[in-house]
């Protein structure tokens, strides 16, 4: 008796969620769920069969154009002819191939730093090292826009979290002058935010943490491959590589495979290989993804046209759709990610829907996405797009606003 009426009045914990559900059941798709869409057959960087139909892909963060890079795809396939299909360990274990190691030179090598770890996943990578570094007494201080593995990586750590207004320099400031002079404290940026593809003011931001007695890390996810000379990312372009103790990125953008890192001149680096967690405690990468990521990395390094027609492309798009006057989120192209605002979820869900229908899939983006409550069509070119191609993106934006009603 006591048992059934502990089971009746039991809370179903998936209850919590009813709302979303419920947001999801009220938007009008008709056709196709954007949370379900499947990619069935890749012809290329910048092709698909989407829906049975041809489609350009415009959503994808596949910046260099590295997915069917020749010389990664060999080392993959020597690599899994040599190692097999993974390590079944963590590195810390049994999961240390000198792929890894190998990897790991190429990184710091390409960064021009002392120290390199490779974890499974960029987000791991932002999880592990700022977890490790915020303990208890410490701050950390974030963009408020900040990635969700940045938010995550404070969470999971015993830091203070401090927020400050979106790449806003002067309230950063006035936060730090809050916090006790010695005090630890850790300022963590992006040099490039995914959903508006906005830039960070680095310079002023890691100039200012510097004056405050901070350590700083800069999360070039968005940026590594196509900013600065060498493609290393914003901090690279900016001349401030300096003043950023650690510089962490992934393998899932420019790079094309998976995989993420951090890498930092500070002496004492190698000890965060025993305390976090993220990277003790998840099995390292596979030998193929690991030889893959260090030949495109080389190959990047080599890729300055590539690099320069990407921004053509950026530019091209950015300034097309400007033209046909749709809302852009940025007043000039300042990455390949090309963010145009949608006055609401209804149309937004319509206008997605339908560019997908036109043969063009880009990212529908939304709250908690993206920042103060904006509806977003989040399209990210690639340096293997022809300028052709991003013409046709255009003209596709343009068909889509007149059968959905939207006036640009």
């Amino acid at each position: 008796m006591k048992q059934s009426l502990q089971k009746a009045n039991s809370l179903d914990l998936l209850d919590k969620f009813d709302p979303i559900v419920e947001l999801r059941a009220s938007l009008p798709f008709e056709k196709t769920d954007p949370f379900k869409v499947v990619i069935e057959e890749v012809i290329s960087e910048t092709e698909a069969i989407i829906g049975g139909r041809h489609t350009i892909l415009a959503g994808t963060n596949n910046y260099m154009g590295m997915t069917f890079n020749e010389e990664a795809i060999e080392a993959a396939k020597k690599a899994l002819d040599d190692f097999g299909t993974g390590t079944t360990g963590s590195r810390v274990l049994n999961g240390t191939y000198g792929g890894h190691k190998a990897l790991e030179a190429t990184i710091a090598d390409f960064y021009g730093m002392n120290e390199c770890m490779v974890f499974s996943t960029g987000y791991q990578a932002n999880l592990g090292i700022i977890s490790a570094l915020g303990g208890k007494d410490d701050f950390v201080i974030i963009d408020a826009d900040s990635h969700a593995s940045i938010y995550d990586g404070c969470a999971m750590g015993n830091a203070t979290i401090v927020r400050f207004k979106h790449n806003d320099v002067e309230h950063m400031e006035r936060r730090l002058k809050r916090l006790p002079a010695d005090a630890g404290k850790l300022v963590v940026v992006e040099g490039m935010y995914s959903m508006l593809g906005d830039a960070a003011p680095l310079k002023e931001l890691l100039e200012v943490a510097k004056q405050y007695g901070c350590m700083t890390l800069v999360d070039e996810a968005h940026s590594m491959g196509f900013c600065g000379e060498n493609g290393r990312g914003i901090a690279e372009e900016l001349g401030v590589e300096h003043l950023a103790d650690f510089i962490v990125g992934t393998f899932s953008k420019s790079v094309g495979t998976v995989g993420g890192f951090a890498v930092s001149n500070h002496p004492k680096f190698d000890v965060l290989r025993f305390v976090s967690r993220p990277y003790i405690f998840t099995a390292s990468l596979p030998p193929s993804v690991v030889a893959s990521a260090t030949a495109s990395i080389q190959a990047i390094s080599r890729s300055g046209n590539r690099r320069a027609h990407l921004w053509e492309n950026a530019r091209q798009l950015h300034s097309g759709l400007k033209d046909a006057g749709f809302s852009m989120c940025t007043e000039t192209a300042e990455s390949p990610i090309i963010a145009v605002h949608l006055p609401d979820v209804m149309i937004g869900t319509r206008f997605w829907e339908q560019l997908l229908e036109e043969g063009v899939y880009a990212n529908m983006a939304a709250p908690p996405a993206t920042p103060a409550g904006m509806f977003l069509l989040r399209i990210s070119v690639c340096a293997q797009h022809t300028s052709e191609q991003v013409s046709e993106i255009i003209a596709r934006f343009k068909r889509t606003a007149e059968k959905v009603g939207l006036e640009v």
